[in-house]
């Protein structure tokens, strides 16, 4: 018989379960992984930095094989998936995808280690990437002291993206929104966003959600244990972008946007319905939307190196490019 100490406290399977003398163990996610000098694959090397100790922040840096000592290059700000309580900007998954992508796309990546819930409920993630987006921002101020190198000598402060997947997609919505409302450090601006599979949500149901007992969906469940007490629940504005309080999407802090989705992801009909409201909102940049038949959530990490997650890498390259 298990000990008192060991008693389950709450279940978000497949994900995780909670014991009531507060530790968690995760089901998923994939190992941990140092960075690396010149990956044999890629060329790309990575390093481990800290932005924060008060609070620990921390993230993985990108840079890919160059080809001039002082070559600028376009600065990617990542955002991991994970559903805000797994993974991380350490995993073999998302190094081995962040690899790939900073080598075609030819830019320096900073990868952020966000903390999860339910450790650290909601909004803690949120407020960490955001001290992240700015940290990387204060690189553009001459006045900005500790410089972070790679940043400083090859990042390029005109030429600004935010991306991530699933969850990351989520703080990705979210720290362009803000970044539009209230500004990054140095006056800099996003040039693009992409969300890759968005974690979008709401408490009613759209397209083909199943309109029975939508609220004891995994979204809503999840929602509950990690950000307990949200204003408006489900429909608080950082997980639903249409919610009664959220802000004119007008507002969005980027000149271009990608969206992609999967035919048979079950978030699949949010994304399209976040695209949908984009373009149909006052909104003053480019929207484009990519749908990749057959395939699942996060199929592009899960299944890397497939022909889709292939060209679906080769359509973000083309948006960080343009």
């Amino acid at each position: 018989m298990a000990s008192i100490d060991k008693e389950v406290a709450a279940e978000l399977l497949p994900f995780l379960r909670v014991y009531k003398d507060g530790s968690v163990e995760r089901y998923l996610g994939s190992p941990i992984v140092p960075p690396s000098h010149e990956d044999p694959e890629t060329g790309v090397s990575s390093k481990d930095i800290t932005i924060s100790e008060n609070p620990t922040i921390s993230a993985r840096l990108y840079l890919p094989k160059l080809t001039q000592p002082n070559q600028k290059l376009p600065i990617l700000v990542y955002f991991h998936g994970g559903a805000f309580i797994v993974e991380s900007a350490f995993s073999s998954d998302h190094h081995r995808y962040l690899n790939d992508l900073v080598s075609q796309g030819q830019v320096v990546a900073v990868s952020v280690e966000y903390r999860l819930a339910p450790e650290h409920l909601l909004p803690i993630a949120y407020e960490d990437s955001w001290a992240a987006f700015q940290w990387v921002a204060s690189h553009s101020m001459d006045n900005y002291a500790d410089k972070e190198p790679w940043l400083e000598n090859h990042g390029d402060f005109k030429r600004v993206f935010v991306g991530g997947d699933s969850a990351g997609a989520n703080i990705a919505y979210n720290m362009t929104m803000r970044a539009g409302i209230e500004g990054l450090n140095g006056g800099v601006r996003i040039v693009g966003t992409f969300l890759t599979h968005p974690f979008f949500w709401s408490s009613k149901p759209i397209g083909s959600e199943c309109t029975v007992e939508h609220e004891k969906s995994l979204p809503c469940r999840l929602w509950e244990h990690i950000f307990p007490g949200a204003p408006d629940g489900i429909d608080n504005p950082k997980m639903n972008p249409l919610g009664p309080r959220a802000p004119s999407l007008a507002r969005l802090g980027c000149s271009r946007l990608l969206v992609s989705v999967s035919e048979k992801d079950e978030l699949r009909n949010r994304g399209v319905w976040y695209y949908n409201a984009v373009k149909e909102s006052d909104w003053e940049g480019e929207v484009e939307l990519v749908e990749v038949e057959g395939e699942g959530h996060a199929f592009q990490i899960l299944k890397f190196r497939c022909e889709n997650a292939n060209n679906l890498n080769k359509r973000l390259v083309s948006f960080l490019l343009k």
